[in-house]
């Protein structure tokens, strides 16, 4: 064979093997209706904020949409002969995007970090005492008491670079709440999937495959490229949809389900999330600032919780605003938490007779005034949901006051200290199945690193006691009796207004299929192509 033929074969080979590693790949334009808060690995505790960073970045252990703990990062994790020390096995091998090596170092650099002030994520490491590096590749976290969650708890903490960090001056967590900003912010440098190549916040996030990582062989990969879209409109999120621009529509509204249904070329799934929509009052100010009532707070007055609760038609919501995609809730734990009772979840009767009384009975005969604080980017049709439920209250004397707007304001309001809202709606998801969590950043006296999401101000010492002991009692039996205890004293304090447990959609191209996952996060490498 000559020179030049051989040549020739082997330009042959080389087009057949790009052709055959090529030929799964799929780009992907995904577009939501709300962008991610920040880059910053620990800086908010939000939906769509983990969506964008666990394609970037990694935990030790990551859960399926099947809700099962896969690991990740760490390859097996254990207690010890010593209950409070979990000792955590880490994957060699591992590169970050910047090609420098993972280990140990990097695993306590991230945990500590995520401990700060400015931490989002703090709430969801109160158990800790300590982390210390054994080796490369071990590490040891011990707690302050026997956990059995430990793991649970680890599904949503990345994993950053110390070198990077260090490098970059970003060893400190961003500060959101007062509009600080860090290199980590619009900059990323993880272990995971997909590799940032451009941002533009609230617009567009680019991502490209990354080809060096770990898991390459292990999970299918076949999406290259992921542009990631932030487009408000529903009408124009779905239009560009249908017209063949977009791949992937998260956010689905739900008056335009049944015609993506019929529509051919396009898929719709569906699913159960694991979260729940209530409203939060404020129970504990002496007086409400946006309320007509001066010198008395209403909403510290449990009847006229109780009547506002009575007076929220939780199935009209489901029927008209939700198109029958909302499960009515009694309890702001989703079916999918250790804790939840179909007792619990039992719907109060609507009755505004009597919701009527109960204000009067608290000295409230006309009602009053009040501002209800609302996303419009964030839940499905959250917006809508506040509309009816403002139109509800009104018929007991109710007058409500709306303030819809976009979810990086309206969550600044609730974890501001002191909060800055009296009435607002909120979403929980609960990442580790297990009520802890809700009791933990919901109801807990807001101590800096507890109560995080606690916008209510309520505040009950003995509570607090029994919340905390959650966290070290190891016996099951004995833990989930004391989870129901604490649900009945909260179920009869009624701080919060529970609405409905969230049901998901996704809408893509008939040749995508990417399910609904419990926790409302689409990991793009298990995608494997049509």
């Amino acid at each position: 064979m000559t020179i030049k033929s051989l040549l020739k074969a082997a330009a042959a080979v080389l087009v057949l093997a790009l052709a055959s590693s090529t030929a799964d790949a799929r780009a992907v334009k995904w577009a939501r209706s709300g962008d991610a808060l920040t880059l910053d690995p620990h800086a908010q505790n939000e939906g769509p904020t983990h969506n964008v960073l666990h394609l970037i970045y990694e935990p030790l252990i990551l859960r399926d949409r099947t809700g099962r703990l896969l690991p990740t990062l760490a390859l097996s994790w254990r207690a010890t002969e010593d209950p409070t020390v979990w000792e955590f096995k880490l994957r060699q091998g591992v590169k970050f995007h910047d090609g420098s090596a993972f280990n140990a170092d990097d695993v306590t650099f991230s945990l500590e970090r995520a401990l700060q002030p400015n931490s989002d994520m703090k709430g969801l490491l109160t158990f800790i005492e300590n982390v210390s590096k054994i080796d490369d590749y071990t590490v040891h976290i011990k707690t302050k008491g026997p956990n059995a969650l430990v793991p649970n708890y680890l599904t949503n903490l990345y994993m950053m670079s110390k070198k990077w960090s260090e490098s970059n001056n970003t060893v400190t967590v961003q500060n959101y709440k007062d509009k600080k900003d860090n290199f980590a912010v619009r900059n990323a440098n993880g272990t995971g999937p997909y590799v940032l190549v451009s941002r533009e916040q609230d617009v567009r996030t680019l991502l490209r495959r990354n080809e060096d990582y770990w898991g390459k062989g292990e999970f299918p990969l076949a999406v290259s490229e992921i542009t990631y879209l932030t487009i408000k409109s529903d009408a124009t999120r779905i239009a560009a949809l249908l017209s063949g621009e977009i791949d992937f529509v998260q956010d689905v509204p739900v008056q335009d389900i049944e015609r993506l249904e019929k529509t051919p070329g396009i898929k719709v799934n569906f699913g159960p999330e694991n979260r729940t929509i209530f409203l939060g009052l404020d129970v504990a100010s002496p007086e409400l600032k946006s309320s007509n009532v001066k010198g008395r707070n209403p909403f510290a007055d449990k009847r006229v919780r109780q009547a506002l609760n009575m007076a929220i038609d939780r199935e009209a919501i489901k029927r008209v605003v939700m198109r029958g995609q909302s499960i009515p809730a009694g309890v702001i734990a989703p079916p999918f938490v250790n804790g939840y009772t179909k007792e619990l979840d039992r719907l109060p009767k609507v009755d505004l007779e009597q919701a009527k009384a109960l204000l009067q009975q608290a000295g409230f005969a006309d009602g009053f005034q009040i501002t209800l604080n609302c996303p419009n980017d964030r839940y499905v049709n959250d917006e809508g949901i506040c509309q009816a439920v403002t139109a509800m209250l009104a018929k007991i004397g109710v007058k409500v006051h709306l303030v819809a707007q976009p979810k990086g304001p309206h969550f600044t309001l609730i974890q501001k200290d002191p909060p800055e809202t009296e009435f607002y709606l909120l979403g929980w998801g609960v990442p580790t199945y297990d009520s802890h969590y809700i009791f933990s950043f919901l109801y807990h006296t807001r101590s800096g690193r507890e109560g995080g999401f606690n916008g209510t101000r309520y505040s009950n010492a003995a509570l607090d006691s029994k919340i905390e002991n959650l966290a070290a009692e190891i016996d099951v039996a004995k833990r989930n009796a004391a989870i129901a205890e604490i649900w009945k004293v909260l179920s009869e304090e009624t701080i919060y207004l529970a609405l409905h447990h969230q049901q998901l959609a996704y809408a893509m191209k008939s040749d995508l299929d990417i399910p609904v996952s419990p926790d409302n996060q689409v990991h793009m490498k298990f995608i494997a192509a049509k």
